[in-house]
């Protein structure tokens, strides 16, 4: 091949680079155009908000679509979610579950996913003033314990007390049950007196200042998982599972995992 011929090559595989770039340039322009204007209405519990906050924001940079993120304990938000809803998400598997079983109907069928997982571990006084480093310190005596029974946390003291053998002497120290972490949050700031509150530690991410983790040993831990679905009354099905993708993308993991999950 001779000089002209190999820069006539050279022009042509150059414009084939600038057309497909183009392309692409125009194709990303049209799904954001197509995308403006729209909004996705996501619901669930208070515990994941921070993370599918931040995981709207990132999607609407990346699509144009506008995500609107409402969570808190369901009674704050169902009636909203009755007209309006493109997504559910829970705050454990069974969360999700119990909605479907609470309100036949409202998830379509086969759009479940399951996005990360966290860790559950024990909240404490800044500066660990009691000095407790596992279950076996809850059972002590005198300990005051605090115990969300609701809100993906239900069962969560339990199961990590009926490994050792610790039922008993850990559920005579819980001196607070509440239904919601919200109420949880309002008891612990309230009342100086708590020792302790076996939660997720996604929550230490959240009360910066006001509690200080305990991780438990990788042996002793549990973890539960945050499930999402499409709403079957969504009128934006396509983008809603358009966003189900994005949630389960490395991306949205980073985000989860800044904020506590694994």
């Amino acid at each position: 091949m001779n000089k002209t011929h190999s820069r006539i090559e050279l022009i042509r595989i150059e414009g084939l680079i600038m057309l497909r770039a183009m392309i692409g340039f125009i194709l990303s322009a049209t799904v954001t155009a197509a995308g403006a204007g729209q909004t996705l209405h996501v619901y669930g519990p208070g515990g994941p908000m921070a993370p599918m906050k931040e995981c709207a924001e990132l999607y609407q940079q990346k699509t144009g679509v506008k995500v609107e993120v409402m969570a808190g304990p369901e009674q704050s938000w169902i009636d909203a979610a009755q007209t309006n809803a493109d997504v559910i998400f829970g705050g454990a598997d069974y969360m999700l579950t119990k909605f479907e079983l609470d309100h036949k109907g409202f998830l379509l069928p086969g759009s479940r996913v399951e996005l990360f997982d966290r860790a559950v571990g024990i909240l404490v006084r800044p500066g660990n003033p009691k000095s407790i480093r596992g279950m076996t310190d809850l059972a002590k005596p005198g300990m005051r314990l605090l115990d969300v029974n609701g809100a993906g946390q239900t069962g969560l003291w339990e199961d990590l007390a009926g490994r050792k053998g610790l039922i008993s002497a850990v559920s005579s120290n819980v001196i607070a049950s509440v239904a919601n972490s919200a109420q949880g949050i309002e008891q612990w700031n309230a009342r100086p007196e708590l020792d302790a509150w076996i939660t997720f530690e996604s929550w230490a991410k959240r009360l910066p200042g006001k509690v200080e983790l305990v991780r438990l040993p990788e042996g002793e831990r549990l973890y539960r998982g945050t499930p999402a679905a499409v709403a079957s009354r969504s009128t934006s099905q396509d983008q809603a599972r358009s966003f189900l993708v994005f949630l389960q993308s490395s991306s949205a993991h980073a985000v989860f995992v800044k904020w506590g999950w694994r």
